[in-house]
């Protein structure tokens, strides 16, 4: 049995903590048996999931305070160890989690970059980018495997010459495609909703905080709603900035078209039974498992060009614009794909978004053996 530890900042649902609880059903079978590490306490969304599965999460305090979460780190690591992997999703953090773990004797330690944080790396103060200066090197220096999601996701957490040394790596993701399968009531959810049914439905799927640009989203729903008033925007998720962007709604005079439908479980049915095209004008972005979702789904996206093109798996599907362009050219282009809905052409799912790759891939990283053999391949 490998026991493996992952580290998160919680197991409430986004793209990375999904794709890690859609693993972790797969990973029992094959031997390998997962706990989390989590910075706040739960209960988390996944929590209940994740514990039915064998899963312990465990709460490592002390985040703002490195000696304190260390201590703590390591006195996990200790108690609910011995563990023969580590595996940090927690960005420029992972530098400190993978060190604890090296003391701690933790042979295979893995970072995973989820996101292209170059532009905001950036321009950060002269603190932050001392932070994450100090943060890179521990990971180059302690992680024995890097996974980036996406080339860029990659080039904002490894060394520049990454693509030369084997333990550097990018893994694209994959997706249950299970609930893609199934039959679903579009009628039944809409009224569920409050969708009228002759509505066309505008699709976001994503935390509210700045990265996810919903502020932009807004000026977009504008523009499209002068041109078709008979569209609703379906917004799902929640986040710190939910109260703001609902009142800009209503500043905006459009809050009665935007349906702000929290949290929802059912994001699969969602696409398939109501949406007619996903929005997606992230800021910046590692590579967005709710566009593999979507393509799942034969749902058309419009993305921002900054979005990275391993998401394209169904290239059909997949449209970006600059996020240099006005509100009014992506309603436009919106306009245009919910008119043309490929949608209505979906067969099934495509075998390449499906989870297996990401497990097959993990399996690799996992293997005690391997790893060092590309350690010392790559010394």
């Amino acid at each position: 049995m490998t026991r493996v530890v992952h580290v998160l900042g919680g197991l409430d649902r986004g793209g990375a903590e999904t794709w890690v609880i859609q693993v972790l059903h797969r990973m029992k079978e094959r031997g390998v048996h997962i706990d989390f590490v989590v910075h706040r306490d739960g209960p988390f969304q996944y929590q209940a999931e994740a514990e039915a599965l064998g899963s312990r999460i465990i709460v490592c305090r002390g985040v703002r305070c490195p000696p304190i979460y260390a201590l703590n780190l390591m006195r996990v690591l200790r108690r609910c160890g011995p563990y023969q992997v580590i595996h940090s999703h927690v960005h420029h953090f992972s530098g400190l989690t993978l060190l604890i773990a090296a003391v701690a004797g933790v042979p295979v330690r893995i970072v995973q970059s989820h996101l292209d944080s170059r532009d905001v790396d950036q321009q950060a103060g002269p603190l932050r980018r001392a932070y994450t200066g100090v943060m890179k090197r521990l990971i180059w220096r302690y992680a024995t495997v890097g996974i980036a999601v996406s080339r860029n996701a990659a080039d904002a957490l490894f060394p520049s010459e990454w693509r030369k040394q084997q333990k550097w790596r990018v893994m694209l993701l994959g997706i249950d495609l299970k609930p893609f399968e199934s039959a679903v009531d579009g009628h039944e959810l809409r009224r569920e909703l409050g969708i009228p049914p002759g509505a066309t439905v505008v699709g976001h799927v994503g935390r509210f905080d700045p990265q996810k640009n919903h502020s932009f989203l807004l000026r977009i729903a504008g523009e499209y709603l002068n041109r078709d008033p008979n569209t609703v925007f379906l917004l799902i998720g929640d986040g710190p900035l939910k109260d703001n962007i609902q009142a800009e709604a209503r500043e905006r005079g459009i809050a009665g078209r935007i349906c702000f439908a929290g949290v929802r479980c059912d994001v699969p049915a969602l696409m398939r039974g109501v949406m007619d095209v996903l929005l997606l004008p992230s800021l910046f972005e590692g590579l967005p498992l709710v566009v593999l979702e979507a393509q799942a789904a034969g749902l058309p996206c419009l993305l921002s060009d900054n979005i990275a093109e391993e998401t394209d798996v169904v290239p059909l599907l997949i449209h970006r614009e600059s996020l240099r362009s006005p509100a009014a050219v992506w309603a436009v282009r919106l306009q245009r794909l919910a008119e043309k809905c490929e949608a209505g052409k979906y067969s099934g799912p495509p075998e390449a978004l499906g989870i297996e790759r990401s497990v097959k891939g993990l399996m690799d990283c996992y293997s005690i053996p391997n790893v060092n053999q590309d350690l010392h391949a790559s010394s």
